[in-house]
């Protein structure tokens, strides 16, 4: 079945679905083929990552570790993938000769930004994913831009792309890491309601958008790991 297709149906499927109840299908469905969780385990990441270890705590989840993370968040993949019991938990870091290349220093960033995410994630995640024929993200339509109209499946170049929170509020991910009991990212309590790599991240105060702390300062608002028709997406909200 073409990949178009085949998200079309699921999206009809799943229409009036739970979060859960779309990762319980999505870990089982043949025709979705091998599907991995892509997780920053940023601020909101604990969530995606407790359904899943709900239903299969070896479902395979790809982290990406730029080297340029905070130390907070290391140390937060580390307790959480060990306290929910993941067992399949992916490090991924970008390909040390490209690094030694282009970026000995650890200074790209500071000249282009984008050319650093595609060295430190767009490339890393896309050899990750190789071997699988979909991926899912926690990607919502409250971040607004290009995702305000975020279906639950869709079809990137080859690969499904699965959005089980696309219709959750900030109040709802809040209210299920309090249900749940769950660990915050230790830097959201110091002001950091979003958190990507260290040289780019910075403080949002409670008056700003969660995300105005991502490149500030800089059009920049997409890392650069998610596709439109096999192309780089790069306005829209990063994840």
């Amino acid at each position: 079945m073409p990949l178009k297709e085949l998200a079309e149906r699921r999206n009809i499927l799943h229409r009036k679905s739970d979060a859960q109840t779309v990762l319980k299908h999505v870990l089982a469905d043949v025709e979705l083929g091998k599907v991995a969780l892509v997780s920053s385990f940023g601020a909101e990441a604990v969530v995606l990552l407790h359904m899943v270890s709900e239903i299969d705590k070896a479902t395979p989840v790809i982290f990406l570790e730029t080297e340029m993370l905070f130390p907070e968040t290391l140390a937060y993949q580390r307790d959480v993938s060990a306290q929910l019991g993941l067992t399949d938990v992916r490090v991924i870091s970008p390909d040390r000769g490209e690094v030694l290349e282009q970026d000995v220093d650890g200074i790209l960033h500071q000249a282009d930004t984008d050319a650093c995410c595609d060295l430190r994630k767009t490339r890393p995640l896309a050899k990750a994913l190789a071997d699988f024929d979909g991926w899912i993200t926690g990607r919502k339509r409250y971040q607004g831009g290009q995702r305000a109209q975020l279906p639950l499946f869709e079809k990137e170049d080859r690969k499904i792309k699965i959005n089980p929170l696309a219709d959750w509020s900030i109040q709802d991910v809040a209210d299920y890491i309090k249900q749940h009991n769950l660990p915050r990212h230790p830097l959201v309590a110091q002001g950091y309601p979003s958190v990507g790599c260290m040289p780019c991240t910075t403080r949002a105060n409670v008056l700003e958008d969660p995300r105005a702390g991502r490149w500030r300062n800089s059009e920049k608002t997409e890392c650069g790991i998610h596709f439109k028709d096999g192309k780089v997406v790069r306005s829209g909200q990063a994840a």
